[in-house]
């Protein structure tokens, strides 16, 4: 047995945004398993509380490491309108679970102070969510419910789409984005 101080990596698999390395994915991750990979592309935030729209830059990586859930990294930069970055933006982590008949789970923490649960279902290859429950810290936004989609329209273009019910707003568009796929 190898002491806890003695190795210098986690002495586990590492997961991959790589569908071609690493472990296989699990059999209940196929109707989700396209997702894999690292999307990168630009979008447009507005609200009717905000002095927008903005425009932002976002990575997601969706990962697995064999076991039955993805895990999903999202961060945004907002850009000015030569496409410069401004800031950083949102950041969120969290995990996509599949179920029985096709019924999906996203589990979602953002750096805001929000936990979102979502559920949804693939209808092709598109996902698309709706909070179940939404729990904010005391310091955050006040946001009552979100529904998200997911769409590959290819291999390689990943569209994603929010609206938000928060600060009093009724559900409104919130977030949409392109995203290219920039490693397998």
């Amino acid at each position: 047995m190898v002491a806890f101080e003695e190795f210098t990596e986690p002495p586990i698999p590492a997961d991959t945004a790589d569908p071609n390395s690493g472990p296989p994915l699990h059999e209940a991750c196929s109707p989700i398993g396209e997702l894999v990979g690292i999307w990168r592309g630009r979008g447009e935030v507005d609200y009717p509380t905000i002095n927008g729209p903005y425009r932002f830059g976002q990575q997601v990586t969706i990962s697995h490491d064999g076991r039955p859930f993805l895990r999903h990294q999202a961060k945004a930069w907002l850009l000015d309108a030569d496409g410069n970055v401004l800031r950083p933006a949102a950041w969120e982590t969290g995990w996509w679970r599949p179920g029985a008949n096709g019924r999906l789970e996203l589990l979602l923490s953002h750096a805001t102070g929000i936990l979102e649960v979502f559920y949804g279902h693939v209808d092709q290859r598109r996902w698309e969510f709706t909070t179940d429950s939404v729990l904010p810290t005391d310091t955050a936004k006040q946001v009552s419910a979100a529904r998200r989609s997911y769409a590959l329209r290819d291999d390689d273009a990943l569209d994603y789409a929010e609206s938000r019910e928060m600060v009093g707003e009724p559900m409104t568009p919130h977030v949409s984005a392109e995203l290219r796929r920039v490693r397998a």
